[in-house]
């Protein structure tokens, strides 16, 4: 059976917004936010190490942001972390009418809310994290119905199965973990949108398709520079990327590379830590 490394760790102060940031930048498949602690999962070849955590909170230290730490590494197998997810999974309000619930919960939605269902496993995109909540409050504002939508690191497919919700005609999610595309398949079928969106394993550079509507991403900061003249080069004239997963301090870094690609910053949206931004392709 599968197995999965779990880091448990804790600061003193507890600031989640910053050490997310920071573990995002490494090889990592999901972060569970506890009321002290953070719980990250990755797969058992991950390059992460219990050294390496140590090593960056140690600068946090050092930089006077925490006092003290401790990280406690354990390896899991496949069912038992799931039955851990499980356990602290709640119905979530991603925005004023997006609510996300997974399958082992109930919801009876109110006139107007858009319900999604997602079996997350261990892909990335539960609703819960700032940085996927911030991107769907871009896409209410900018998907028209009929929009043809590229999904760039689909992990639960979250972000594809809200678009069609909201109107879009189609989507394509990608992502090249083989653990996203297939809970992004079943997430699909969860939600009775499968004909509607077209899961594929690989990269962006793997889509042949082009002229889309809007280009979403909701990935890591370096990923998102990696990407940016493909992204360019997928979207229509006057078409929409929202781009996600950014942490406030790297806006910049983030904002004039695609710029220079021939894109223009058309609204922003914060929280905590975290941003987001719509770009239109001029």
């Amino acid at each position: 059976m599968k197995k999965y490394k779990q880091f448990i760790i804790k600061t003193e102060p507890f600031l989640p917004d910053l050490l997310s940031g920071l573990l995002w930048e490494f090889d990592i498949s999901g972060i569970d936010e506890k009321e002290n602690s953070l719980i990250v999962f990755a797969d058992e070849h991950s390059s992460l190490t219990k050294d390496k955590i140590e090593s960056v909170l140690q600068k946090l230290i050092g930089q006077k942001l925490i006092k003290s730490f401790s990280v406690v590494e354990q390896l899991l197998e496949e069912k038992n972390w799931n039955e851990e997810w499980e356990k602290s999974r709640e119905v979530i309000r991603a925005t004023d009418r997006i609510v996300i619930r997974p399958t082992f919960k109930s919801y009876s939605p109110e006139e107007g809310e858009i319900v999604i269902t997602i079996d997350p496993k261990m892909s990335f995109g539960t609703g819960e994290h700032e940085s996927t909540k911030l991107a769907l409050r871009l896409m209410e504002k900018h998907i028209r119905s009929g929009d043809k939508i590229l999904d760039v690191g689909s992990g639960t497919g979250i972000l594809s199965i809200a678009a069609v919700k909201m109107g879009a005609a189609s989507a394509v999610a990608v992502d090249n973990d083989p653990w996203c595309y297939q809970n992004c398949v079943e997430n699909c079928a969860l939600n009775d949108v499968s004909e509607k969106i077209k899961v594929v394993e690989g990269e962006i550079v793997n889509i042949t398709e082009k002229d889309f509507d809007l280009v979403l991403a909701n990935i890591q900061k370096n990923i998102l520079l990696n990407i940016a003249g493909d992204v360019y080069k997928k979207l229509k004239p006057k078409g929409y990327a929202i781009l996600s997963g950014i942490l406030n301090k790297d806006e910049s870094d983030v904002v004039e590379l695609y710029q220079s690609f021939g894109s223009k910053l058309v609204e922003k949206e914060t929280l905590g830590e975290w941003l987001a931004v719509a770009l239109i392709k001029i």
